[in-house]
């Protein structure tokens, strides 16, 4: 009964997402792309994380991780705004090819924590299970990326995007419709776990600063404004982080409460073993969205990585050319880091990348002349964010 609920949620979730009036509305079009970012790999590996890191302050642990993301996509979207309206000055640009430039840094890492996690699901459900044979698996997926993107570009590969946006958050209903399952026989068997953290003060708040990058992805509503005016975007990321908010709330609440802390792993895959316990259906489902998310968000980072320094090069470095850099340096990092390290990396390059941003916003602020608590705000975002580079740390 439970199994036949939960592929009812994802196939009428699914349905959903196809309803041609929904699929063309303009607004969720440009909502999909952050939305489906901001809830992609970190959906995998969060709830574990947190579980067994916060025990029972979870929801608390993941409240202030979505408040310090917003907080950054506000200046975000005022950097949105007030550029539509009056374009760079020269400290602002100055600032902007600083940021890009280190988007481009945060691209590679997060291709990296992209396909190193595609490898670990993988192999997760065969009898190879192993973190060699994972990372062999992440090797011959970026070396099939790069002869893509060498040979035919990424343009026959930009459909896939969008089926897996419709894919993953399906699987996330179907998900999410078990755990609540689950939770509700635990509520009525008396049986609900109350976990003391096991870590607490600096080193809780470092983890968690390290954990930004599983919220991150709000951002490229910024990088739409070639099919979307400025009000849409802004509009498109405050629903996209609305939303994944609330997703990721009630996941954790779920999580924080049913599982003993024996029941709870520390690795990339953990989630498969958790699920298991909630019923077998699940795991099969996380692989399925792991390996079409994971795929889909690489190509489109490496496609961005490539565009990227290529623009701010002027066309001296091709766009093949910065494949190939990106791909070296994602293999570097896969034999060289394990995917919790790989994920605090990613966490500081796109904290940098926000640091700036918060920064262009205080320019932004003081040149059309808001108010001192405005650009305060801005530049506390922009502290917060260069503590997340400075001080964000892995899982042990």
């Amino acid at each position: 009964m439970e199994n036949t609920v939960i592929i009812a949620a994802s196939v009428a979730v699914a349905a959903l997402l196809m309803w041609p009036r929904l699929a063309r509305a303009k607004l969720w079009r440009a909502t999909v792309t952050p939305l489906a970012s901001i809830i992609g790999s970190g959906f995998l590996v969060l709830g574990p994380i947190l579980a067994e890191s916060y025990g029972a302050w979870t929801p608390l642990a993941m409240a202030l991780l979505c408040a310090l993301s917003y907080a950054i996509g506000m200046a975000v979207r005022f950097n949105i705004t007030a550029i539509d309206r009056h374009g760079h000055d020269l400290r602002s640009a100055r600032l902007e090819t600083v940021a890009s430039w280190l988007l481009s840094l945060a691209y590679v890492i997060s291709v990296a924590y992209y396909l190193n996690l595609l490898g670990a699901f993988a192999v997760s459900l065969t009898p190879w299970d192993t973190e060699l044979a994972a990372r062999w698996v992440t090797t011959a997926v970026f070396l099939v990326i790069l002869g893509v993107g060498w040979i035919k570009g990424f343009a026959a590969l930009e459909h896939l995007e969008q089926i897996s946006v419709g894919l993953k958050l399906a699987i996330i209903a179907g998900l999410l419709v078990g755990l609540a399952w689950f939770f509700s026989g635990q509520t009525q068997s008396g049986v609900l776990v109350i976990s003391a953290p096991t870590l607490t003060g600096w080193p809780a708040l470092s983890l968690l600063f390290g954990l930004l990058v599983t919220v991150q992805g709000f951002e490229t509503s910024r990088y739409l404004g070639d099919d979307y005016d400025a009000a849409t975007r802004v509009h498109s990321m405050k629903l996209a982080q609305w939303i994944s908010t609330a997703i990721y709330m009630v996941y954790v609440v779920l999580v924080a409460y049913v599982f003993l802390p024996d029941q709870i792993e520390t690795s990339e895959t953990a989630i498969i073993d958790m699920m298991e316990l909630v019923t077998p259906i699940l795991p099969l489902m996380l692989v399925i969205a792991a390996l079409a998310a994971q795929f889909s968000a690489a190509v489109a980072d490496t496609s961005g990585a490539g565009g990227l320094v290529e623009e701010l090069t002027r066309q001296r470095v091709p766009v093949k050319i910065g494949y190939a850099v990106l791909v070296l340096l994602g293999l570097l990092i896969t034999w060289a880091l394990d995917v919790f390290q790989i994920i605090s990396w990613a966490s500081k390059a796109f904290a940098a990348y926000y640091t700036v941003q918060g920064m262009i916003a205080v320019v932004l602020a003081q040149r059309e002349g808001k108010s001192r608590s405005l650009v305060t705000a801005f530049a506390a975002v922009s502290l917060m964010a260069a503590s997340v580079t400075l001080f964000g740390s892995a899982v042990e």
